[in-house]
């Protein structure tokens, strides 16, 4: 008799523990008080209901690529679930840039850059004119 008291307050116990975690749950988007003022982290991404990557903001590391030294740079991608990202915003010490693509290549980007600034831009043919001031 005393285990069946004991199985019963256990399940009592463990009924009120999940519906105050459900209350918890359900709270935050009410509790104008508990809103922090800022989010920290390193990167951030975001996904739609499917869970597939939709955009992100985070800092790449400082890296060589064919001999060029790149700084760090923090970029923003806003991405298409089936052709990839199609906006990217860039900043680093040495300037920042802008692309706008379709996802096949075509599009145009904007740099300004401390070696100089342009504009570069692919037509639905495929042919790339770049415009400098």
């Amino acid at each position: 008799m005393k285990s069946q008291r004991f199985a019963l307050l256990l399940v009592v116990l463990n009924v009120v523990l999940l519906g105050a975690l459900a209350l918890d749950r359900v709270s935050p988007a009410f509790a104008k008080g508990r809103v922090s003022p800022v989010l920290r982290g390193q990167a951030l991404q975001i996904v739609d209901t499917q869970g597939r990557l939709r955009a992100t903001i985070g800092v790449l590391p400082a890296t060589t690529l064919d001999g060029k030294r790149y700084p760090e740079t923090v970029l923003l991608r806003l991405i298409d679930p089936q052709t990839g990202p199609v906006v990217k915003i860039g900043a680093s010490s040495n300037g920042s840039a802008i692309g706008l693509t379709d996802g096949a290549n075509r599009g145009v980007q904007v740099f300004a850059h401390d070696t100089g600034s342009f504009v570069r831009i692919v037509d639905r043919a495929g042919r790339e004119r770049v415009i400098r001031p």
